[in-house]
């Protein structure tokens, strides 16, 4: 068994997984296309738009598309446990561009390498450098 989450945006989810690309978090490795690829769009605001994407990375896979009822993201987050500090203050900066960050990246009280942002596209990522390793 394997737990992906699955992103829905309204109409940016091309624009979203480009710059998780960008971000270096991994690429896109299937999408498909309202009115292209089979399925009718709901909506004209979807012709051409995601219907379906796979994004996959070293330790990274989630799905997304593009959704005329789609829900404000909200409630859920990446979380994402990082092998190195160097590329945790990497990503975070990158996540974070034109995005908020919520918490920034520091010690934490539990003693992990951690900081929290919501991305420009509105997806929460939480990114957590353990500084003594874990059992699991």
């Amino acid at each position: 068994m394997l737990l992906a989450n699955y992103l829905f945006f309204t109409t940016t989810c091309e624009e979203a997984l480009a710059f998780y690309t960008r971000c270096g978090l991994g690429k896109t490795t299937e999408m498909l296309r309202y009115d292209v690829d089979g399925v009718s769009a709901p909506t004209d605001a979807l012709r051409g738009k995601v219907m379906h994407a796979r994004f996959e990375g070293p330790g990274v896979l989630f799905y997304a598309s593009d959704n005329h009822d789609a829900e404000p993201m909200r409630g859920s987050a990446h979380f994402l446990v990082m092998d190195d500090r160097p590329g945790t203050d990497r990503i975070f900066r990158l996540l974070a561009e034109g995005g908020v960050v919520t918490t920034p990246l520091g010690i934490q009280p539990w003693g992990d390498y951690y900081g929290k942002l919501t991305d420009r596209f509105g997806v929460q990522w939480m990114l957590d450098f353990p500084i003594r390793p874990r059992s699991r």
